[in-house]
């Protein structure tokens, strides 16, 4: 145990005789100070000279994330990993050129592989395979065109193709389903998504937009079930908003003239029917009378038998009898129109006549007359975008002012005649079921806001400030390491030089002026005296302490035993 003591001893001996050199000679501890200050101030440019990092690529596969690696290890381009290896970086001067060289060499190839699986098919290829790789080839094509999309991070894109039939009954329209991965914190609007349909749709011949659907990464379908996407919600919408800007503009230009363009305000809400209808009418009108109708077409049928009696009886000789000879009736001339009754008087006579000289007569007329119909058929096709009902509210400053200035309200007759200049501007319809309301009211002053921002709250103005900072920092480490640290070693050698002068030239001094000494001059080389021995002893006991180191630990200890 004392061994151990012993060896801690003189190694706490050799630490304290090092530190004791060191402190001896005044020009070591000013190196150790302008070193470290140098290293720091070193250490400190370098940070700020440092290059920014950005983003080359992210979320690659082993195959391509190897293949990059080594392009930009040929290419002397430093890189890191970020995000637990799922981000490339580069320096942000060199993100560009370096997508660009590595693009001319096919990098990155994606997951998904596009038209160059068509380059290495081989001779006795099948139709199938072939069909299979086409299908592929397609896929992976559409993928990476999707994923050129900002918001987008990863597309993956399936087609259904269905086999060619030669029946028109038989053959099938495509399809497709497009899973995309969205960046975080992004997301898809309706005319990006319409976008992305259209194109799937424009890339597979025969395909139907509404034969599309497209889901993000959480499972929301984010087209509608017709496969019109919300595109036509959209449209509806910009159209509503047209039609009620116009409106209001067209309030507001006829109401400037005679208020001024600052103290009217409107809004207009247009309830817009987008619904399209198609009606076809027939209606046909109730009979006519005939002589006001038209005739189409008339057909006549008269028909008329003359001859004696029937032949019949009981057989024999009586029933053999000959006929008697016929004898023809006296026909008169044909009766005018107008002659009607007579005519009819003079056929019944010779029907009589006839009947009464026993020649039977038979006589049938069949008349058929057709009218034209008076049929009315109306083909009515309402096309999206009726305004169904118009809802506008008017605000209108007070314009008057009393004998003490304050503004007063218009008066009723000035009011009408606001609201009459709107219901004409507006095409008011009570039928339709408009609504609109008139208010006379002060306008409180808003203070104006907007416009471009201040430069110091600009990014361009806010990167500068972080440049200088940094700068600014670098110097006021570097006045800081020479107010503490270099400073005061400087001021101690300066002071140590001067003593040992102000030493060397105390005796010359005496003996120059040893005849009259002056008290002062006696206290001065009493100090100086004592500062020599003082320094003297000291380097005695430092010497003793290297020759002994035991001894002098002895009577350190004896010492501390004693002050106990």
């Amino acid at each position: 145990m004392s061994a151990s003591i012993t060896a801690g001893e003189s190694r706490d001996n050799g630490l304290q005789a090092i530190w004791n050199r060191l402190r001896a000679n005044p020009k070591i501890p000013l190196l150790v100070a302008a070193s470290a200050a140098i290293a720091i101030v070193v250490a400190l440019l370098l940070w700020v000279k440092s290059p920014d990092y950005r983003v080359l690529y992210s979320n690659l596969n082993d195959r391509d994330g190897g293949a990059i690696v080594t392009q930009l290890t040929q290419m002397n381009i430093p890189y890191r990993f970020a995000e637990n290896g799922a981000a490339l970086l580069i320096p942000a001067e060199k993100v560009h050129e370096t997508r660009l060289r590595l693009a001319q060499q096919g990098l990155p190839k994606g997951g998904a592989v596009g038209f160059e699986l068509l380059d290495q098919e081989k001779f006795g290829i099948s139709q199938f395979s072939e069909q299979i790789n086409y299908q592929r080839a397609l896929e992976g094509e559409l993928s990476r065109t999707i994923e050129s999309l900002g918001p987008v991070q990863n597309a993956r894109v399936h087609l259904a193709l269905p086999k060619p039939s030669l029946f028109v009954r038989e053959q099938k329209s495509p399809s497709a389903s497009v899973t995309l991965t969205l960046q975080p914190g992004r997301a898809l609007d309706d005319g990006q998504i319409n976008a992305i349909v259209y194109m799937v749709s424009s890339s597979v011949a025969g395909l139907p937009p509404g034969n599309v659907t497209v889901v993000d990464q959480a499972g929301r379908l984010l087209t509608q079930s017709d496969g019109t996407g919300r595109d036509l919600n959209a449209s509806q919408l910009k159209y509503a908003n047209e039609v009620e800007n116009g409106f209001q503009r067209r309030i507001e230009a006829i109401l400037a003239p005679v208020v001024g363009s600052a103290n009217v305000r409107a809004q207009v809400t247009a309830q817009i029917d987008f619904a399209t209808r198609e009606q076809t009418d027939e209606q046909y009108q109730p009979n006519q009378q005939p002589d006001k109708a038209a005739i189409r077409s008339q057909q006549t049928s008269l028909s008329e038998q003359i001859g004696g009696p029937q032949v019949g009886g009981v057989p024999g000789a009586l029933s053999n009898q000959p006929s008697a000879p016929p004898t023809a009736p006296i026909e008169t001339a044909k009766p005018a129109a107008g002659n009607n009754a007579n005519a009819t008087a003079q056929n019944a006579a010779t029907t009589r006549s006839a009947a009464a000289s026993g020649v039977p007569q038979n006589t049938r007329r069949d008349a058929t007359t057709n009218y034209e119909l008076d049929r009315t058929i109306r083909h009515t096709q309402q096309k999206a975008g009726t305004v169904q009902r118009l809802s506008v509210a008017v605000v209108v400053n007070y314009l008057g002012a009393d004998k003490d200035g304050k503004p007063q309200p218009m008066n009723k007759e000035q009011l009408a005649q606001i609201e009459a200049l709107v219901r004409e501007a507006m095409g008011y319809s009570s039928s339709r079921g408009d609504t609109l309301n008139v208010v006379n009211t002060p306008f409180t002053d808003a203070q104006v806001t907007g416009g471009e921002l201040p430069f110091w709250q600009s990014q361009s103005f806010i990167d500068r400030l972080i440049d200088a900072g940094r700068y600014l920092l670098v110097l006021l480490v570097a006045w800081l390491l020479w107010r503490k640290l270099v400073r005061p070693q400087l001021q101690q050698r300066q002071a140590a030089q001067q003593a040992a002068i102000a030493a060397a030239n105390a005796p010359a001094a005496k003996a120059v002026d040893s005849s009259k000494p002056s008290n002062e001059e006696l206290a001065q080389h009493r100090k100086s005296q004592q500062r020599v021995s003082a320094e003297v002893q000291s380097q005695r006991i430092r010497d003793l302490a290297d020759k002994d180191p035991r001894v002098v630990a002895l009577v350190i200890r004896q010492w501390m035993s004693n002050e106990i």
